[in-house]
């Protein structure tokens, strides 16, 4: 799976994937790290990892520390000055 924030494409997890993609689904828009880990890890619950920070630490480093904003309080947020080419699912066959 790729994405591409204008240097060219990178190479993504699948976790990695599917956090770009909830975070596109909300462009601009904070969202909380619990409805994170439902979303992408299928928890109901914060089990209290860093899972979340970790998984949002690694597309930073991929695609641009200025991408994803920590809303202190409330969660992560695409930056939506910024608007990375949406990923392409993985093709299925």
């Amino acid at each position: 799976m790729e994405a591409d924030a204008g240097r060219g494409p990178v190479h993504l997890t699948r976790l990695e994937f599917l956090l770009l993609k909830e975070l596109l689904s909300h462009l601009g828009r904070a969202v909380p790290r619990r409805a994170l880990l439902a979303a992408v890890w299928g928890l109901d619950f914060d089990p209290g990892s860093n899972v979340v920070d970790v998984c949002v630490r690694r597309l930073r480093s991929k695609l641009g520390f200025d991408l994803i904003k920590t809303v202190r309080g409330e969660g992560y947020q695409l930056h939506a000055g910024l608007h990375p080419a949406r990923p392409e699912p993985p093709a299925s066959g």
